[in-house]
């Protein structure tokens, strides 16, 4: 195997709302946050669900001052930001954190912060964080973060919602959190989302809804583990994480998602159901290499 480019680190793989259960333990029950680890580069956070908080701890125990990092947010549901305001290193001076994400289809990214991290909700606003914190408005186009490369692309879902492409070195993947499935187009996949996931190394995908599930609730903006491999077949993605997993489901139910998934899967497909914990390396031409705790 070659020399790692980049390693990708599940801190929270929930959707909706965090939860905790014996019966969870195994996947965990912290919601959207993914490390993306480029080397010789700083730190890329995809979304500041729950599981941010445990990734800053380790931050701060590992790195107490001069931290620097990028997080981009998929979108402002509560799942995919709700651990930002504990995120240790924003309470330390010395950091450089850059936060980009969507403005809500015109109403300023900026301005949605600072409402959601104010008093009574929360004790301090952006602005007094000891940590430098930029804000930015990130729509649909092309962005370089040192020698990373970012695409970002809207994604049918509930709300203006982002999808985001790292490319790095010659290895890439995709973050597709929240996907609505067509209701009544099946092997349909909007272009923008084909575009973010065409021949990536690792798609991390929606995987919320069992089929019964999604015949309920075909308005909520998810889809189904089936629907996140027809996107990994179309896009020629080489492996797909099942992510963004249902609270109600517990290890079990997740793993019979994943042998169903698994199952009718394509030759060369590699499919897995992301876990807190779990950690994959990319490197040039080789299968990703997948360890973890969970």
């Amino acid at each position: 195997m070659g020399e790692t480019e980049l390693r990708v680190r599940f801190f929270g793989v929930r959707g909706s709302t965090p939860c905790s259960a014996p019966d969870q333990n195994r996947y965990g029950g912290a919601t959207s946050c993914v490390v993306v680890e480029p080397t010789g580069a700083d730190p890329i956070i995809l979304d500041a669900g729950t599981g941010i908080r445990r990734y800053g701890l380790e931050v701060i125990d590992q790195e107490p001052d001069g931290y620097r990092a990028s997080i981009l947010l998929s979108h402002l549901h509560w799942d995919h930001i709700q651990g930002m305001p504990f995120f240790s290193p924003l309470h330390v001076e010395g950091t450089e954190i850059n936060l980009y994400g969507p403005g809500d289809c015109g109403k300023g990214f900026k301005k949605l912060v600072h409402k959601l991290m104010r008093p009574p909700f929360f004790p301090i606003t952006p602005s007094e964080v000891k940590a430098s914190l930029k804000l930015h408005q990130l729509d649909v186009g092309d962005l370089s973060i040192g020698d990373t490369k970012v695409r970002t692309r809207h994604i049918p879902h509930t709300g203006c919602t982002n999808g985001y492409r790292i490319d790095h070195h010659g290895v890439s993947i995709a973050f597709v959190p929240d996907h609505q499935q067509p209701v009544d187009r099946p092997t349909f996949v909007d272009e923008q989302v084909l575009d973010l996931c065409d021949g990536v190394d690792l798609l991390i995908h929606d995987a919320q809804f069992t089929e019964d599930e999604f015949a309920a609730r075909d308005d909520w903006g998810h889809c189904t583990a089936a629907y996140a491999l027809e996107v990994a077949r179309q896009s020629g993605a080489r492996s797909l994480a099942l992510f963004h997993h249902d609270p109600f489901h517990n290890d079990i139910q997740v793993d019979e998602i994943l042998a169903a998934t698994q199952a009718s899967s394509p030759s060369g497909l590699q499919v897995f159901a992301a876990a807190s914990g779990l950690d994959i390396d990319l490197s040039v031409n080789a299968e990703p290499a997948i360890f973890g705790d969970s």
